[in-house]
């Protein structure tokens, strides 16, 4: 096996190990809140994302745009995390939008276990640092796409 493959191989592995870690860290993570993984997935979304209509944080979290969004929504907002708000732009359409100050208080919990990820950063140069940022750019560019194809699939 050539140098790259085997390169390309652990890069793989290391990718497929964090993605386990990721997801079984964002499930504690949203248990520890008194949410489900799918509602702190939608939380995630609004912030990183910013306000949006029902029906595309269903598209973007692969649900129903029925009662499955609708039941979602509901939590948060009794949560008092989210809130629903008419579009100023068009007074029919309803969009969700993260209560940051509620929001930021939950994150605050969660500073010391996100630090300690974040406290690594310093070890690498700003080259290296620009390669990963380039490196993730590069696949979450294809991911919508390959999401799509996944939800295509029998």
């Amino acid at each position: 096996m050539s140098s790259e493959a085997k390169s390309e191989q652990e890069l793989q592995e290391k990718v497929r190990r964090h993605a386990i870690w990721a997801v079984t860290l964002h499930n504690a993570g949203a248990a520890k809140a008194g949410l489900n993984a799918s509602d702190a997935q939608a939380l995630n979304l609004l912030q990183v994302q910013g306000m949006m209509t029902p029906g595309r944080l269903a598209e973007a979290m692969s649900l129903t745009t029925g009662g499955s969004i609708t039941a979602l929504i509901d939590r948060l907002e009794k949560a008092g995390l989210v809130r629903r708000v008419r579009d100023a732009a068009d007074r029919r359409r309803v969009l969700v939008e993260p209560v940051r100050e509620k929001v930021e208080a939950l994150l605050e919990q969660f500073a010391p276990i996100a630090g300690n990820a974040w406290k690594r950063l310093p070890g690498y140069t700003e080259e290296e640092r620009q390669v990963l940022i380039r490196f993730f750019d590069d696949m979450h560019a294809n991911l919508p796409e390959t999401l799509t194809d996944l939800r295509s699939m029998s």
